[in-house]
């Protein structure tokens, strides 16, 4: 006999496939260092971030377009270069390294203060 899998059910066995505690590349937390943001990514080039503190200072529409990244430990250490634009306007002719990788908290997508 076969047993329906529902969605709870089939939640739950893959739950149990999975290591306890998660690998940081699993983990949905939405703002964290770059290299976990990246990790989470399926290819990190093209990949727009920012940081976050950038909102609370309200500097809108800047960010880091990620051109290369060297990732190590499931997204807890690494090395990012990318392309800075600030306010809007690309700042850097070529990619550059991203410095702050582990310093700041990151997200996804241009910095967008709320009003």
């Amino acid at each position: 006999m076969y047993a329906t899998l529902t969605r709870h059910n089939l939640g739950q066995a893959l739950r149990k496939l999975l290591p306890t505690p998660l690998p940081p590349t699993l983990t949905l937390q939405q703002n964290c260092n770059l290299y976990r943001i990246l990790s989470r990514t399926p290819k990190p080039a093209g990949t727009v971030v920012h940081q976050t503190r950038w909102n609370s200072k309200r500097i809108k529409d800047s960010y880091w377009v990620v051109t290369r990244a060297n990732i190590k430990c499931g997204g807890e250490h690494g090395r990012a270069w990318g392309i800075l634009y600030w306010k809007g306007k690309q700042v850097s002719p070529q990619p550059e390294l991203i410095r702050g990788g582990l310093k700041f908290t990151w997200a996804l997508g241009r910095s967008n203060p709320s009003s």
